[in-house]
């Protein structure tokens, strides 16, 4: 969510800020502005409404020059997506950027007013801008300015604040929401990711929470939480691992379900050595009496998946969360228990905040996470990369079925430190695990069909999805995805559900997506649908070809999947329901990589 980037250069700043605004492009955004310090000092700003193309426009007719600046990609919380609203917002001497929300603007905004500051927008990030330009007015210095009102400030952020007359200082601040220093020869940086910095530079440091940082061209200071003087190390990263081109293909989203059979193979290479399952010594789950599973969106329905896996495989109980209402119900938590919080970015804000509360009160906590410099990397005791590389698309797609690998392997290990598997049955199964990436290179050639459906489905205002077992999963994956992607209401059912409300919903108009390998429950799975179609509900069923050739009288169409996988055929039949969600959008003209309302990392609750 939003996207900050901060340039103490050497070259002329406005066209590099606007460069990578685009490389965070993948966060969601509505409005992006930036603001530079040219050489006599004067700090002046762009912004725009929509799309990068529109400030690009707006600063070939209205120029900025300058070597320092900020810019920012704005997804809009308080107040619409406008130009008066979009950042940077600036106050007498100072321009601030902001990704979070600051959660008493309305007081501090109020004092303001009362001291002669009228606000001029909607934004909770104004009254930052206000409030420094008040100390600024007050007589303190931009550095005391700053940390006076860093201390006033309740809620998530990430902040940097640009002075007039000021080119050779920048200062940034981090509660929540993550926030990375780029050093650079004569030269420094700040971005709300690696993305954004890789550029400039491949060495990088973190903020830590509370951090705030002075930067001038000559480097950077950091300070904790306390004020307290602070060493950062400082990582060198992999910048071809940062690379966002899309490769040939139209959509990034497109690249990202493609590259699934190879970045799986990474997943299971790195965790699967020589038959053996390869995990750190302190992942031993013998003495494990519960798991609470936390994470958001499609990672929450990768835990889902996960849940099955684990009690069935392991016999382990296992909690299922949703982050934002984990914390609030003040769950007890068993001293004996583990919790594992999911999260490709590793900085989703109920996430990581689920992960404080559960801190101490259980056991041991692990993240799955996409990004090992995260703040859910870093505070969890274990952290376990999903290794699913960068994913520009705001819909999740591979680091997804990443996630279900590394949880894969986790039920598995699970299950033999209970006694649950042999080795012989351990082994079966991670054949089967292994097998995975090869199968689901096979069901990408479900892509063309896919397409032939989405003119039939992007007519369509209302979709139903139907699985059962680790598949009810994926069949709220399947409506999730074409939700995010067409815009089309869509909702996942477990079969068994649908005679309890669902069905008075079925008439000819209604697309059916029946998920149903010939597994143990395919029967009774048929059955439902079997109720589906004599209601006259149109059936896409999804299955192997024995459970097309059992199940498929009287369907609308199908899709023929690999047969295989085992337990783990979710991972395979994610593949489906990202193409069908991703042609249906194609179909209709949707934003596919950008959905609209929608951010990519949702730092703030």
């Amino acid at each position: 969510m939003c996207g900050i980037i901060g340039i103490l250069g050497n070259h002329q700043v406005a066209p590099q800020l606007v460069e990578a605004l685009k490389r965070l492009e993948y966060r969601g955004y509505d409005s992006a502005g930036v603001a530079t310090i040219d050489d006599s000092g004067k700090l002046d700003r762009r912004r725009a409404v929509g799309k990068l193309v529109n400030l690009s426009d707006r600063l070939v007719t209205e120029p900025l020059a300058g070597r320092s600046g900020i810019g920012h990609t704005r997804w809009a919380t308080h107040g619409a997506a406008t130009e008066v609203n979009a950042h940077p917002h600036k106050r007498g001497q100072v321009a601030v950027v902001h990704n979070g929300i600051i959660e008493n603007f309305r007081e501090l905004r109020e004092e303001l007013v009362a001291a002669g500051y009228a606000p001029e927008t909607e934004t909770d990030t104004e009254t930052v801008a206000m409030l420094t330009a008040k100390y600024l007015d007050d007589g303190l210095s931009p550095v005391e300015a700053a940390r006076a009102t860093l201390k006033r400030l309740h809620g998530a952020f990430a902040l940097a604040f640009l002075f007039d007359a000021h080119g050779d200082l920048m200062i940034a601040a981090r509660k929540g929401s993550p926030l990375a220093v780029g050093h650079g020869d004569s030269e420094m940086f700040v971005g709300s990711d690696a993305i954004a910095l890789a550029p400039f530079t491949d060495r990088i440091s973190y903020l830590e929470e509370g951090d705030h940082v002075i930067l001038t061209r000559d480097g950077a200071e950091f300070f904790d939480a306390e004020g307290r003087p602070a060493n950062r190390e400082i990582a060198q990263i992999d910048v071809g691992a940062t690379a966002i081109d899309k490769g040939g293909y139209r959509h990034f989203m497109a690249k990202e379900i493609a590259q699934q059979p190879a970045v799986l193979g990474d997943v299971l290479n790195h965790y699967i050595k020589d038959g053996r399952i390869v995990l750190p010594d302190s992942i031993d789950f013998r003495d494990v009496d519960r798991l609470t599973l936390v994470a958001c969106g499609t990672a929450y329905l990768a835990g889902y998946v996960a849940k099955y896996w684990f009690e069935k495989l392991a016999g382990l109980p296992c909690d299922l969360d949703v982050a934002s209402e984990f914390r609030y119900r003040e769950p007890p938590l068993s001293e004996k228990s583990w919790g594992i919080f999911i999260s490709q970015s590793g900085e989703t804000a109920d996430t990581l905040a689920a992960l404080h509360y559960a801190s101490g009160k259980v056991a041991r906590t692990l993240g799955v996470v996409n990004v090992g410099t995260s703040a859910i990397a870093r505070d969890t005791d274990v952290a376990l990369p999903t290794l699913a590389g960068v994913e520009v698309c705001v819909a999740s797609s591979k680091a997804f079925t990443c996630q279900l690998a590394v949880l894969a392997v986790l039920a598995l290990k699970a299950a033999h430190d209970r006694g649950r598997l042999n080795e012989a049955e351990l082994a079966a199964h991670l054949d089967d695990l292994r097998s995975i990436p090869a199968l689901v290179n096979q069901a990408l050639s479900t892509a063309d069909d896919c397409e032939k459906l989405a003119g039939w489905l992007s007519d369509s205002t209302d979709v139903l999805f139907l699985g059962r077992g680790p598949l009810f999963p994926v069949a709220l994956e399947g409506a999730l995805k074409l939700k995010e992607l067409s815009y089309i209401h869509a909702e996942g059912y477990a079969s068994g559900e649908l005679k309890h409300g669902p069905i008075a919903l079925i008439d000819q108009n209604m697309p059916v997506v029946v998920v149903a390998p010939r597994d143990a429950l395919f029967e009774k799975t048929i059955s439902n649908m079997q109720e589906v179609m004599a209601r006259h509900g149109q059936v896409l069923l999804v299955s192997d070809a024995a459970g097309i050739r059992e199940g498929g009288s009287g369907i609308r169409a199908s899709l023929t999947m690999p047969t295989g996988g085992g337990i783990f055929q979710p991972i395979i039949y994610a593949v489906p329901m990202q193409y069908l969600a991703y042609f249906t959008a194609v179909a209709k003209g949707t934003d596919v990589d950008q959905p609209r309302n929608l951010a990519k990392s949702v730092t703030v609750e």
